[in-house]
């Protein structure tokens, strides 16, 4: 076998277009879902601290639900059942619901690594509980969970392949849909692997910096 017929420079460069276009979409669902997830992930976190519970049992029982169950899972259940919604619409919120489940966790944790003595200040002040959290605990929880935030976006981008289930084209659907036009599928599931590398790679590397200054 020629190194031709196992790799194909002008196969290689007559996919990057349609790799390109999926690349903004898998971009765009990325960003959509990152900003669903971190405020939902937020709410949940703020909720669960409640005493109530009637609100803590039960969203407690749909915040397991969602990490036990497979995104892709959850991806086609929301595409069959919300026929009307275009399917990009149903990515982004089944990402965000998602990892809000696991951010949650993250926001827990950087609130409660907020020093006590924040608190009894606060309370010394005689702040209103509204304030303390907007102007003293949420600045320095959310500073606590870049790192964590960042991490999950990056495992965020590296999932959207799922959403070729739901006939969304994005990189790895483009790759599937050349490969069975051209019956070449290496060129451009290798294209695909790289693109998703490029934009990751550094991305982690600012992540673990963050890391580190944070530190």
């Amino acid at each position: 076998m020629n190194d031709e017929s196992i790799w194909d420079w002008d196969t290689a460069w007559a996919v990057l277009p349609d790799l390109l276009q999926g690349l903004v979409v898998t971009v765009e669902a990325t960003v959509i879902g990152m900003i669903i997830a971190s405020i939902l992930g937020l709410l949940i976190a703020l909720a669960m601290r409640t005493p109530t519970r009637w609100v803590r049992g039960p969203l407690r029982f749909v915040v397991d639900f969602v990490r036990m169950t497979p995104l892709l899972v959850q991806l086609v259940f929301a595409w069959l059942l919300l026929v009307d919604i275009p399917p990009l619409a149903i990515g982004f919120g089944v990402l965000g619901v998602h990892y809000a489940t696991y951010m949650s966790e993250v926001y827990r944790a950087g609130i409660e690594a907020v020093p006590p003595g924040q608190w009894e200040a606060a309370t010394a002040l005689n702040l209103p509980r509204g304030r303390t959290w907007r102007a003293i605990i949420l600045p320095q929880a959310i500073k606590n969970t870049l790192p964590g935030l960042g991490n999950y976006a990056v495992s965020m981008f590296k999932e959207t392949p799922f959403l070729f289930a739901i006939t969304v084209v994005e990189m790895y659907s483009a790759a599937q849909r050349f490969g069975a036009n051209t019956f070449s599928y290496i060129e451009p599931l290798t294209m695909v692997g790289l693109l998703f590398l490029l934009v990751s790679y550094p991305t982690s590397l600012l992540v673990r910096r963050m890391e580190i200054r944070l530190a």
